[in-house]
């Protein structure tokens, strides 16, 4: 899920079906929205008869048919097991889906959502939330942890624990090229969103040094287009995260005391329909500029939450 921008509500076109590298065909999973923008990237991976397929996009009718095009174009045969990114509606949305076509006994690989995070969003209303978004597979799942490797024929897997956008967050190093598939850690077209309830910006910073690390050659996101080279990517995010928490601070500095204010100074030219989104994520600025000891919240006599510099 990517942060609502203009640039996104401007609209990227990407083909339907395409080969990105001899390894990965991607078809797109017809879901676009502002927050997904062209849609959801699913990516057929492998170089055999049989292919893992990482993400499902949301389950949509018109999405099977570019989905058999791109197994069909790719040769290979079957889907052996579905990967995923996390459990995201627009990401963990069509696996049953992908079953109930393909077979129903095709493994499905995930971290597990964590009981302590509490409820995660269950579809393309970010208001509306289902206490344990795993069960949007509807049926068995085989459980992954950082590290962890799904191999088929001409492709290793190698699962890295990246949080903050999600708290079940895998990206996936592609080993036979370095390459990532970033999930929505980091996007072709916009900047991610950290949801303030079940998000973590300061574990998404760390995920992102992790990222940078990885120095990955380039980058399959989740949504928009391939990014070559993948480093100076992750760099920009990195940076532009920085800037949102000045900007942040910025806005307390300017007497900005609760968070639809802070939005309307930093998101100037943003449709007011993205204002909550928004807030999401400058709430987020605000959770680790809390507990990094350098804000302060209060409550006023409506319990709305009052900020202000240590």
């Amino acid at each position: 899920m990517s942060d609502p921008s203009p640039e996104i509500l401007g609209g990227t076109e990407l083909p339907d079906v395409a080969q990105l590298s001899p390894l990965v065909h991607v078809a797109l999973g017809q879901n676009p929205s502002m927050f997904t923008g062209p849609g959801t990237n699913t990516y057929l991976v492998g170089s055999g008869d049989k292919r893992l397929l990482l993400d499902t996009g949301s389950g949509f009718d018109s999405y099977m048919p570019f989905l058999e095009e791109a197994i069909a174009s790719s040769g290979c045969k079957e889907i052996e097991g579905i990967v995923l990114t996390h459990a995201h509606p627009d990401h963990i949305g069509g696996v049953k889906q992908v079953r109930s076509h393909f077979g129903e006994d095709i493994p499905v690989y995930k971290m597990p959502w964590p009981a302590t995070a509490g409820p995660g969003p269950s579809g393309p209303d970010a208001d509306v939330s289902v206490a344990h978004p795993d069960d949007l597979a509807e049926g068995k799942i085989e459980l992954m942890s950082d590290g962890d490797v799904v191999e088929t024929e001409g492709a290793r897997l190698r699962a890295l624990f990246t949080p903050g956008h999600a708290p079940d967050h895998l990206c996936f190093v592609l080993e036979q090229e370095g390459s990532l598939f970033s999930g929505d850690n980091v996007l072709g077209v916009g900047t991610t969103v950290i949801p303030s309830t079940t998000g973590s910006l300061a574990d998404y910073m760390d995920s992102l040094e992790r990222l940078k690390r990885e120095a990955p050659t380039w980058i399959y996101p989740a949504h928009g287009p391939k990014i070559a080279p993948g480093t100076p990517k992750v760099e920009e995010y990195l940076a532009h995260r920085l800037e949102r928490e000045r900007q942040v601070l910025g806005a307390l500095e300017a007497g900005d005391r609760l968070v639809p204010d802070m939005v309307k100074r930093i998101y100037v030219g943003y449709p007011e329909n993205l204002h909550a989104a928004a807030g999401q994520s400058v709430t987020s600025h605000l959770l680790k500029l809390e507990r990094d000891g350098r804000v302060r919240r209060h409550e006023d006599d409506e319990g709305a939450a009052l900020w202000e510099l240590a």
